[in-house]
């Protein structure tokens, strides 16, 4: 099994602009997520496409990976999802930046969110507070992926030398083409 990391978009009816949301799955590969998808954004219906997504397997020098809850040790590492949100002058756009960081807590991810280029580009430009930058969400991972995956799996973190980084697939994909790949 697999973690994936989604950005979800469409147009829900009565809006007049594209949205987006986050989305966390576990499966063994991205298309089997579409029921999950659906049932997470029922409003969408058919307009759903995916804009991005990413398999989970490193966050920093942490390995990510989803095991059986009997295989899983207890560890004081934790997988956090931060989305600060920041405004740009002359700009009606709030711009939204997603985060993945392994911390021990809260504090600690909020912490490693304020070392981010983005946040310290909109924090050192936005000094007046017209202009501001915040975390606008943060959640542990786990607790995003619901009860399903608690009852049978769990997320192992451990540190790792490998520098690898995960492969973002940026790009529109309706999810009637992703289930015929």
């Amino acid at each position: 099994m697999e973690l994936f990391m989604v950005i979800l978009g469409g147009k829900p009816a009565g809006r007049y602009t594209e949205q987006h949301d986050i989305f966390f799955g576990v499966a063994k590969a991205l298309k089997d997520l579409v029921p999950q998808m659906q049932a997470f954004w029922p409003e969408l219906k058919d307009e759903m496409h995916i804009d991005s997504w990413r398999k989970i397997t490193q966050v920093a020098q942490y390995t990510i990976k989803v095991v059986s809850k009997d295989e899983a040790t207890p560890t004081d590492h934790k997988l956090f999802f931060v989305n600060l949100g920041g405004y740009k002058p002359n700009d009606m756009e709030e711009y939204h930046y997603k985060h993945l960081v392994v911390a021990a807590d809260i504090g600690k991810a909020i912490q490693s969110a304020k070392q981010t280029a983005f946040w310290k580009e909109h924090e050192a430009s936005h000094i007046d507070d017209k202009f501001v930058v915040d975390i606008d969400d943060i959640y542990e991972v786990s607790e995003l992926l619901g009860t399903a995956f608690t009852e049978q799996f769990a997320l192992s973190i451990s540190e790792s030398n490998v520098p690898a980084k995960d492969l973002l697939q940026v790009g529109y994909l309706t999810l009637s083409k992703l289930l015929k790949m």
